[in-house]
């Protein structure tokens, strides 16, 4: 697979090829698409585009979608995940309306429909343990062997299939398989396991069944219970095709659904799957699920990322059959994009070196008028608080400047954003060397930053006043893996976990007005980056505030 280092137009999409041929010649009347996550976990950024391809096909063609748990496998599944899942499709800006539904809810059907297949003697119930089944089953060139258990009369796979749903057997004695040809080139094919036992509370029926039907019996004919139109799902599933078709050959169906496949997400500096995400979780890899350098849709939100920069995101990289990586790089561009146009400005050091400026008069406090946005003057402005005390960025001083540094040097006069320029005169050291406080004389001349007799100031820095100045934790987000595949080949993903994929900064001083911020705004820190409210671990009067992203793509130059 080739990987995405640009940002790419965006591909036809041929799934709405096939929608518009088929109200086109009255295949269908309506449009009727379905996202079925299973409650197994947080949904990632990969679900994000399987979210905006069913829920944007249905809206833009006029049909709905509905949102359905596929909840076959108690073992794993959780009400968290269900709330979870719903929080996030509503958060990415869908809504299915009263079309909430649950595989569960069909497995009474599900149930008599497998009997039907028991009646036909098209299903069996096998003894087989799991080992047994798989060295049964053969491989991708020999064929498999029939379970001694596949001849069994309808009378007596009926009465232990009624049995196994009374409770009678223990986990893993029994299993109900479909009969269809173990010699079939496509494994899927080879007698399938239909039903298992699972003594296991379920989070959506509680304590009703003990028995659960497989993903692939349970996913079509779920379709089909519903109507949908167009069953949409990614390119793993294209060899199951052809069983998702025998179930409906082979029952009794309301309606007949047709499979579609197209290419999953596969972003790069990530890993995608479900088990290696509850394993970071599990581990105390990451603080959670909503871990902010998590892939899940709860981790973005918390890093601040929009609705409206994933769905522009899931736009740009299109709808196709092939296989390819895109790269990181794209994702955090789209937020880039978005929040450059929305975010506010604001100012804030997050590693503080004391300015003190010896002729500014003690006490002296005065407004500088801010845009909130240069570019968009109706975003209007605010007032940032001068005084005699400032702090200012350590790395926009140095004693002893490289050629080309136009920041604060000794000597040299600098531009304060929105204030005066200042000429640094002396500096203050602890015992170690270290510079610890700067002394400036302001030209009060020169209030709004422009000399009065029109010298040129080539550095602009920023700064707070150090005694209007809000106190905040920044926490300075990275990738979370350092390679751009971390489990290509099988390998261990854990070994390119980035040590530095947080940076936390303890003491970072704010523009007072941030204070009253929510968590619903982004912001600009200017020169800094975009950044907002993370409102798990705030508290008031000791806000945290987390990096979304930076200005530029830092990456590159790595």
């Amino acid at each position: 697979m080739s990987i995405e280092t640009t940002t790419p137009a965006a591909p036809s999409n041929f799934l709405r090829t096939i929608i518009e041929d088929d109200l086109d010649t009255g295949k269908h009347q309506n449009v009727v698409t379905r996202f079925p996550p299973e409650p197994n976990g947080y949904l990632h950024i990969g679900h994000a585009k399987s979210i905006c391809l069913n829920f944007g096909l249905a809206r833009d063609f006029g049909g709905r979608c509905h949102l359905r748990f596929d909840d076959t496998n108690p073992v794993k599944e959780e009400v968290e995940y269900i709330e979870s899942i719903k929080e996030s499709v509503r958060w990415l800006g869908f809504d299915w309306g009263e079309h909430l539904y649950y595989a569960s809810d069909y497995f009474e059907q599900l149930y008599q429909w497998a009997e039907y297949l028991i009646g036909q003697s098209k299903a069996y119930v096998d003894d087989l343990s799991a080992d047994e089944m798989r060295t049964y089953r053969g491989t991708l060139t020999e064929p498999g062997t029939e379970s001694p258990f596949r001849n069994r009369s309808v009378a007596e796979n009926l009465d232990l299939f009624r049995r196994m749903r009374a409770g009678e057997f223990p986990d893993g004695a029994k299993v109900l398989r479909a009969k269809i040809d173990m010699a079939s080139p496509n494994l899927n094919l080879r007698d399938p396991v239909l039903y298992r036992i699972s003594h296991v509370p379920h989070p959506h029926v509680g304590d009703a069944w003990c028995i659960y039907p497989m993903y692939d019996f349970a996913h079509g004919q779920s379709d089909a219970i519903e109507g949908i139109t167009h069953s949409i799902c990614t390119l793993e599933f294209e060899d199951h095709k052809p069983l998702y078709e025998w179930f409906l050959d082979n029952l009794p169906v309301p309606a007949r659904p047709r499979q579609y496949e197209f290419a999953r997400l596969n972003l790069t500096y990530a890993v995608m799957s479900k088990r290696k995400l509850h394993e970071l979780v599990t581990s105390g890899t990451v603080s959670g699920w909503d871990d902010p350098r998590m892939p899940t849709l709860m981790g973005l939100r918390r890093r601040g990322y929009t609705p409206e920069s994933i769905r522009a995101f899931c736009e740009r990289i299109g709808v196709g059959r092939s296989d390819s990586w895109i790269d990181m790089a794209i994702l955090e561009e789209a937020v880039r994009e978005d929040l450059n146009e929305r975010a506010p400005r604001a100012l804030a050091v997050l590693r503080p070196l004391k300015v003190v400026i010896d002729n500014y008069p003690a006490g002296e406090v005065e407004e500088f008028e801010a845009a909130n946005h240069p570019q968009k003057p109706e975003m209007g402005s605010r007032t940032v608080t001068f005084s005699r005390e400032l702090f200012i960025e350590q790395d926009d001083f140095c004693e002893q400047p490289p050629k080309g540094f136009f920041r604060m040097t000794p000597g040299a006069e600098v531009r304060l954003r929105y204030a005066y320029i200042v000429r640094c005169t002396s500096v203050v050291k602890d015992e170690n060397g270290a510079v610890t406080e700067v002394h400036c004389e302001y030209d009060p001349a020169s209030r709004g930053g422009s000399a009065a007799d029109g010298r040129k100031i080539k550095g602009t820095i920023h700064w707070v006043s150090a005694s209007h100045s809000l106190e905040a934790e920044v926490r300075l987000f990275d990738r979370l893996f350092t390679d751009p595949n971390p489990d290509r080949g099988g390998a261990d993903y854990k070994q390119f976990l980035n040590p530095q994929s947080v940076e936390v900064v303890s003491s970072a001083r704010l523009e007072a007005g941030l204070a009253s911020v929510d968590g619903d705004v982004r912001l600009q820190f200017e020169r800094q980056g975009y950044f907002c409210l993370d409102c798990k671990d705030s508290r008031p009067g000791s806000p945290v505030f987390n990096r979304i992203a930076t200005l530029k793509d830092t990456w590159t130059k790595k």
